[in-house]
């Protein structure tokens, strides 16, 4: 990695800091891709969504928010206006944002093509996609924090995978998603939260800890890459995650999703399915960061 990676604004010593292991021709290999993921907890795959696709729905979730004054032109530059309309257009702002989540350019990227052929190859089966889709507009300088995903969807069935796609380019230095090397063989920690439900037992999701300092702890590097639209990478259940801080300046916003994929033949999380699907404490889209307008005060989740 040639770029200096910061989380929660504290930089990742070079010596921390690795490149995720990728695949740059998936379906010339997919018998291949499960024991990828067994081994490392997640699999990267250039372009395999395909770059126009996820072009064209950038540009739709760029136009919504534009409409609402939250993104200047030019729209392809994703720089926040510093305004909003949003409430004043929309009162439901839960259902904005499920407008927003469900545009048909969008889900024809996260919930149809190739991430169902590639979930079954991963998975051994035809898979299903959660109805309900997490959407992220990241400002400069925020970021995730360190999670299992676990403790967030584990009502269903257990053959399940996160799809991370970044909706457009996404180098170092605008926050791209980074992995805990070997975190999917850390037992301890998942032993501790294996069960556990943050809705059912109020506990926080994410990890308190600092990430560069956790990391160091256990001998493991923070991974990450420079992504490209129409990349994506997927990743099981226990693998440490978050995500580095947007750094890009000028206002400019990193639009990513996450989508997840389960074995279509097992009973799903009743909080992700429906429509709209309640989501967390009944609050649906509502409950996303996204929902509220670019540039409320912001709360990790």
């Amino acid at each position: 990695m040639h770029e200096t990676a910061f989380i929660a604004g504290k930089a990742v010593p070079p010596s921390q800091l690795g490149r995720l292991n990728e695949i740059s021709d998936w379906r010339s290999q997919p018998d291949a891709l499960p024991q990828c993921l067994a081994r490392d907890g997640y699999v990267l795959l250039r372009n395999a969504l395909g770059r126009d696709q996820v072009m064209a729905a950038r540009l739709d979730v760029l136009e919504r928010l534009a409409a609402v004054g939250e993104i200047a032109e030019p729209l392809a530059a994703a720089v926040a206006s510093g305004n909003s309309r949003r409430a004043e257009l929309h009162p439901d702002l839960n259902a904005f944002w499920r407008g927003v989540c469900e545009a048909p350019r969008l889900r024809a990227v996260t919930h149809a093509g190739a991430l169902a052929d590639i979930s079954a190859a991963l998975l051994g089966g035809t898979t299903k996609p959660f109805d309900f889709l997490w959407l992220r507009t990241m400002l400069e300088g925020r970021a995730s924090p360190l999670h299992f995903d676990h403790v967030y969807m584990n009502r269903g069935s257990r053959h399940l995978l996160t799809a991370w796609v970044p909706l457009g380019d996404v180098p170092t230095v605008a926050g791209p998603l980074v992995v805990v090397e070997g975190s999917n063989r850390f037992e301890d920690l998942q032993a501790r939260y294996r069960g556990v439900d943050v809705d059912r037992d109020g506990l926080p999701g994410s990890f308190p800890e600092d990430a560069v300092a956790f990391a160091a702890s256990r001998n493991a590097r923070l991974l990450t890459a420079d992504f490209n639209a129409g990349d994506v990478i997927l990743f099981d259940m226990f693998t440490l995650h978050g995500s580095c801080d947007n750094r890009m300046g000028g206002g400019r916003v990193r639009l990513s999703c996450d989508v997840r994929w389960q074995l279509a033949a097992e009973p799903g999380d009743d909080r992700w399915f429906g429509a709209p699907p309640t989501g967390h404490g009944g609050h649906s889209y509502g409950g996303l960061n996204g929902a509220r307008p670019l540039g409320e005060a912001y709360i990790a989740r």
